[in-house]
């Protein structure tokens, strides 16, 4: 049967391990200049309305790598669901490529395509989740603290696509989940819910930036406001200042504490130059393995995992 990957709810707990060992597996692979070829002669349609650095170029790589052929296609070119139809576009696709990226708006239309296509259809972004983001984060907190269950994660900033993605992680993995926020800029309310009814982590919803990161093991921010929402830069700015991830904030953490940021980073305002460039950060670890961790979600819904 057909899989998708629209957000790590598809998976289960073994799954997302199962996942993440393999993405490990493939980076130690590429090190060695070697890939398994999953993809050779198939094509995959790479679709973006949204502008993108790291998913683009990660998704292109990694399709590359194992041995497909990318094929990009802008919205201008697609006209999703006002040139023609997100049914149609996923019917045409599927009898073309073996798999569907998308990186989109409305977490509704990726579902749509996915009900139409008969190919797989991997979630590259929309406004509600980012789960390639999220897998390829516990790959590197894996790499940097041995393990993912039981850390004690703080994100502090706006809740968006990445509070709500790890607010989804934490149904999967046993989190110690702290998101530091102000009171109108939460994550979105079912997945919220949802998390906290599924039991698995521990889930601190606070709008004191000191009470979310005292020992945490993880700090992550993210821009204030997202793509598409640049209008409220100002507000949100206000709102959130008190979050911005900066030395005096660390010195709340674990020593030993990680940063993280999923890029494009305004530096001098949700983080500064100082910590994103500092001995605790990451963020440059996390870029580089969204390519595996993709190519891993690739080979987990194509021909099995390595």
């Amino acid at each position: 049967m057909k899989r998708d990957f629209l957000t790590i709810d598809s998976l289960i707990t073994q799954e997302v391990k199962d996942i993440l060992a393999s993405a490990k597996v493939i980076k130690h692979m590429s090190s060695w200049g070697d890939s398994p070829k999953p993809l050779d002669n198939h094509s995959v349609a790479i679709v973006f309305r949204k502008p993108s650095l790291r998913t683009r170029v990660s998704f292109d790589t990694g399709i590359h790598e194992l041995g497909g052929h990318p094929v990009y296609i802008t919205d201008a070119e697609i006209g999703l669901g006002k040139r023609e139809s997100v049914a149609d576009v996923a019917r045409v696709l599927s009898r073309f490529v073996s798999l569907i990226v998308i990186r989109t708006f409305e977490q509704t239309e990726i579902e749509q395509l996915a009900e139409y296509s008969s190919v797989p259809v991997i979630n590259a972004l929309t406004d509600l989740l980012h789960p390639c983001q999220i897998m390829g984060d516990a790959l590197t907190i894996m790499e940097h603290k041995g393990f993912v269950d039981n850390m004690a994660i703080a994100y502090v900033g706006d809740g968006n696509n990445i509070a709500n993605s790890w607010l989804n992680l934490s149904k999967k993995v046993s989190l110690d989940l702290r998101i530091g926020t102000a009171s109108d800029c939460k994550p979105d309310e079912e997945i919220l819910k949802a998390a906290q009814e599924a039991g698995m982590s521990k889930i601190t919803l606070t709008e004191d930036p000191i009470e979310a990161v005292t020992d945490a093991d993880v700090i992550y921010t993210d821009v204030w406001a997202s793509m598409g929402e640049k209008d409220q830069a100002d507000a949100k700015a206000e709102k959130l200042k008190a979050f911005q991830v900066n030395a005096e904030l660390l010195k709340n953490a674990k020593e030993n504490v990680i940063v993280m940021h999923c890029l494009p980073a305004e530096r001098g305002k949700e983080i500064t130059d100082e910590v994103m460039d500092g001995p605790h950060s990451v963020v440059f670890d996390q870029a580089e393995n969204r390519l595996h961790i993709q190519k891993a979600i690739m080979l987990f819904l194509t021909k099995g995992l390595v």
